[in-house]
């Protein structure tokens, strides 16, 4: 059986309410319906995919339980470069991401005409941001 979609990404947040509102905030998502647990977390929506869970990086046997750690230890399960996520209206965004003093790298791809932005969660984790269109294809972050 064929893969058919990617459902989410599971973070082990340092922080989660920083890291829960960079993803509402920043990053223009919503916390939304998550099961009841026995340890805190959020899962964050992109629409009606629930794209984002959050979990502590704390460990605690409830977690440990579910998630399958070995003896306390909370640690994730290796190491990726970064997330991408689509866009639209790129000037939308870089003005929402702005007023919270998200630091944002932007680039062209070449020949594709995709605005990209790069950005760091609370946790370090690159989030790269694709704008494709006349709209992404004109913008330029230096006039903005």
């Amino acid at each position: 059986m064929p893969l058919e979609v990617m459902e989410h990404f599971n973070i082990r947040a340092s922080d989660m309410e920083a890291t829960k509102n960079f993803y509402c905030d920043v990053l223009g998502m919503r916390v939304g319906e998550r099961p009841p647990f026995d340890f805190p977390g959020y899962w964050i929506y992109l629409g009606d995919t629930a794209c984002v869970h959050l979990i502590s990086a704390d460990s605690s046997a409830e977690m440990d339980d579910y998630t399958g750690s070995k003896e306390g230890k909370s640690v994730g399960s290796g190491a990726i470069d970064h997330i991408a996520f689509r866009g639209s209206d790129v000037r939308e965004f870089v003005a929402r991401a702005s007023t919270h003093e998200a630091e944002m790298i932007h680039r062209k791809v070449p020949a594709f005409d995709i605005h990209q932005i790069f950005m760091k969660d609370p946790d370090g984790i690159t989030i790269e941001l694709n704008f494709r269109g006349e709209d992404a294809k004109e913008f330029d972050p230096d006039a903005s």
